[in-house]
């Protein structure tokens, strides 16, 4: 006798199975996926916003050019620190976490996969949202107030982009009252606040998500002080934005309701205080900067020691000196305010604090050079971006470490010398440790290795055009040229270094096609890259590449720091470390199992109500936006109805999908049992 399982009808709520197409990107919450996804609208918006800064520089590289009017420069300026900050760094850090967070514990996916989805979709359409002002947003002047946005002269020469006027133009920071509804109206500056509304919704969900996979799915025996790294700085970094975004979250909640809805917390004439913006925004936007820095802080960790073939020296030090950079970052946002009106203790005592979140920092930097000393170095792409990190990164400290002098802040404040400091942060920082990574990791996405010659070429070209773009807007800066002015007068004398700067900014344009072209033609045709390319250290390796689907066939149990090196090594009677005879041996039979699994493996199944949420989010606010009219009222209810729609068909939607196959045992007995792939 036979039994023989019912299908189930098909219905909305069954998931999608295609594995390959357009809609397997879209329902997928494979994490390896989703931070692939991150990756290229990353660069994307990297792409974007680097041709902002050259039109930016254009007109900067003479004396009171015509090339734009001051409305589009402010709104390029606004929207360049903006794209860079949160469409650029944050995403691109986002893609080596969700790529690689799994991956380095031990885990076959994150905690919650369909919330992993939900956070790439709401940042993706969270995005369209912002740059949507390009097309839809409106900047005006104030009632009575001739002139463009900004409230400005017009100017500007023909193709002077006076089509950008329309767009966000009180700086990625919206200072207020100047970004609030009296001297900003229209709704540039609107989309701008619910763009960062939706972005931080991603974010906090993305750190809760990297939180719970930290404490919850780590392999067996990978304690705390086991995990490489980058994924401690990962958590670091979820555990920053779980803190900080919820802060920027009411200080944004303000600004919509004070220029949408006539409340006035930030009306000085009414009684609102404009400084209380500055203290919400400052205290998530210091933090935002070691949310930027830390996630490459742990990637060059991780390259530093594979190419210095040693272990990174002092590990302990290194994690809980990051964690000391977190907990500290909390308490110097006032060094942003030093000219604003703090008493003179509340300046003293911020200014001290900026003094000691710089010992952390040096250990960290004293900790990669340990790691150098003594080793037997290779000069790959990656190692040379690595060691460009902390070069770069050092004099961006050092820079920072005067802004803790209060006078000197104050010479400082609002010129180019501030600029050159952050740009040295971020870009010398946080973009040379991304690229870094990619070199590093690429493998593990493509099975293939970005051509060598290419990467060297793109390392100095980008640290050519970085210093000679950067290191002279400190003198600038020291001269008296003040930032955020579209023009500045020949009698300053400071053409010629101004046309270095733009000079520096094309050549970095250039290293970045060198990268592009390096990234298309080793995508398809470069070195295969095996199984172990770069004799690393971490567990990551120990997959087939590119990544298979499961990630790791069979669980792991961790025994030590580096576990994955001690598999390949063993000391001799000197203490120095000898490669296994049979540690080839054990590649190919990691290698074999990883591509064939010994049984079967049960994953994450896809899902579209990620998507479906993430769409609904941006109609809310279009509609707050235009809440006035029938149509703004109308997106309004319609966003809502979808979000809470998806967010029932997702409560709902069957925990495990029955799956209709046959076993072995089954065969031979000619019947058909169900298989849950669980979700």
């Amino acid at each position: 006798m036979t039994a023989t399982a019912e299908r189930p009808a098909t219905s909305i709520f069954r998931r999608p199975r295609s594995k390959t197409g357009l809609w397997s990107w879209i329902t997928t919450v494979d994490h390896k996926r989703i931070g692939i996804m991150y990756g290229y609208a990353a660069f994307f918006f990297f792409i974007v916003g680097g041709i902002e800064a050259l039109l930016l520089r254009i007109q900067l590289s003479q004396a009171n050019a015509e090339f734009l009017t001051a409305g589009a420069y402010n709104a390029l300026f606004t929207m360049h620190g903006t794209t860079m900050v949160f469409l650029f760094v944050m995403p691109a850090s986002a893609a080596f976490m969700n790529y690689m967070l799994p991956l380095l514990v031990g885990a076959r996916d994150v905690a919650f996969p369909r919330l992993n989805a939900l956070s790439w979709w709401v940042f993706f359409f969270g995005a369209i949202f912002m740059y949507s002002t390009f097309f839809f947003g409106t900047s005006l002047p104030p009632a009575g107030v001739e002139g463009v946005a900004g409230n400005l002269p017009e100017g500007g020469g023909p193709g002077s982009f006076n089509w950008l006027a329309n767009s966000p133009d009180g700086g990625w920071f919206g200072y207020q009252p100047n970004a609030g509804p009296f001297y900003t109206p229209g709704t540039a500056m609107d989309f701008w606040a619910g763009g960062l509304q939706i972005l931080g919704l991603s974010s906090l969900v993305s750190s809760v998500n990297f939180i719970v996979t930290t404490f919850n799915m780590r392999a067996k025996g990978m304690k705390l002080m086991r995990m490489p790294v980058f994924a401690w700085m990962t958590t670091v970094t979820a555990f920053l934005l779980l803190f900080s975004l919820p802060i920027i979250a009411v200080a944004l909640f303000m600004v919509t309701t004070d220029r949408q809805f006539g409340s006035l917390f930030f009306a000085a004439q009414n009684g609102g205080d404009p400084i209380l913006w500055q203290h919400l925004f400052w205290l998530f936007g210091h933090p935002e900067v070691y949310i930027i820095i830390l996630p490459p802080m742990g990637i060059v960790s991780e390259v530093m020691p594979a190419f210095a073939r040693k272990p990174l020296f002092g590990y302990s030090a290194v994690v809980f000196a990051g964690a000391a950079i977190a907990f500290l970052g909390f308490g110097v946002w006032a060094h942003h305010m030093f000219s604003s009106g703090i008493t003179p203790v509340a300046q003293a005592a911020f200014g001290l604090a900026t003094m000691t979140i710089a010992i952390p920092t040096g250990i960290k930097i004293f900790n990669w050079l340990g790691t150098l000393w003594g080793g037997r170095i290779r000069f790959t792409p990656a190692m040379l971006f690595a060691i460009g990190f902390i070069a770069m990164f050092t004099i961006g400290g050092l820079s920072g470490v005067t802004h803790s002098i209060v006078p000197a802040d104050w010479q400082e404040t609002d010129t180019y010398y501030v600029v050159a400091h952050f740009h040295y942060v971020i870009f010398g920082g946080a973009v040379f440790g991304l690229f870094s990574g990619l070199y590093y990791w690429f493998p593990k996405y493509s099975g293939r290795l970005l051509d060598e010659k290419l990467g060297k070429l793109h390392f100095w070209l980008t640290f050519i055009g970085f210093n000679m773009t950067f290191a002279p807007m400190h003198w600038l800066g020291l001269q008296g040229m003040v930032r955020r002015t579209w023009k500045y007068a020949p009698e300053m004398g400071l053409e010629g270094w101004n046309q270095v700067v733009t000079a520096g900014a094309f050549i970095i344009a250039l290293a970045m096609l060198v990268f592009m072209y390096n990234w298309r033609k080793s995508r398809r045709r470069g070195t295969v890259a095996g199984m172990d390319p770069w004799d690393a250290r971490t567990i990551e390796w120990m997959t087939p590449n590119p990544t298979p689907e499961h990630n790791f066939s069979e669980s792991l149990e961790i025994t030590s720091l580096d576990h994955f090196w001690h598999m390949k090594y063993e000391e001799d009677e000197e203490g120095r470390p000898v490669r296994r005879a049979d540690a080839d041996e054990i590649l190919a039979r990691l290698e074999d199992i990883g591509n064939n699994p010994r049984e079967p493996i049960h994953l994450p199944s896809p899902s579209f109500f990620p998507f479906l949420i993430g769409l609904g989010v941006p109609l809310i606010f279009y509609g707050i936006v235009y809440h006035t009219s029938l149509v703004g009222k109308g997106l309004i209810v319609l966003g809502a109805l979808i979000v809470l729609a998806s967010a029932i068909g997702w409560g709902i939607e069957p925990a495990d999908e029955p799956h209709y196959g046959h076993d072995d045992h089954d065969e031979e007995h000619g019947e058909e049992e169900v298989v849950e792939v669980h979700g």
